[in-house]
C-alpha cells in the first residue's frame, strides 16, 4: 500500500556528511509521522530520528543530536536526514519508517511501512 524508497547511502570518511532520502508513494504521506532508523551488524535496530506529520516536531537519539536533521517535505512526499560529522559508528543500513497509527514513536513495532534501507559507511 505504502512505498517508501530510500537513496543517499554510501562510503565517507569520518567527519563528512552524507543526506539520506525517503520518497513515499501515495496521497497520505501528511498524516504519517515518519522516523529513521538503523542497524549494524550483530546489533538489535535502533531509532535514530523521527519527525511529527507535519515537520513541525522532531527527536532524536542521544548518539545523534547534535549532528543529524530530521526534515519533510509533504509536498515532494519525501523525508531527508541530514548526517554530519558522521562517526565510524554510524556505520549501519538506515531505514525510513511510516507510523500512520500512533503519535511519533521511537519504538521500531510501532511503524507499519519500510524502505529496503541504504547502507551507510563510515570509514575510520
Amino acid at each position: 500500500q505504502v512505498q517508501l524508497v530510500e537513496s543517499g547511502g554510501g562510503l565517507v570518511q569520518a567527519g563528512g556528511s552524507l543526506r539520506l532520502s525517503c520518497v513515499a508513494s501515495g496521497r497520505t504521506f501528511s498524516t504519517y509521522a515518519m522516523g529513521w532508523f538503523r542497524q549494524a551488524p550483530g546489533k538489535e535496530r535502533e531509532f535514530v530520528a523521527g519527525i511529527s506529520r507535519g515537520g513541525g516536531s522532531t527527536d532524536y537519539a542521544d548518539s545523534v543530536k547534535g549532528r543529524f536533521t530530521n526534515s519533510r517535505d509533504n509536498a515532494k512526499n519525501t523525508v531527508y536526514l541530514q548526517m554530519n560529522s558522521l562517526k565510524p559508528e554510524d556505520t549501519a543500513v538506515y531505514y525510513c519508517a511510516a507510523n500512520p497509527r500512533y503519535a511519533n514513536s521511537r519504538y521500531y513495532t510501532h511503524y507499519d511501512y519500510w524502505g529496503q534501507g541504504t547502507q551507510v559507511t563510515v570509514s575510520s
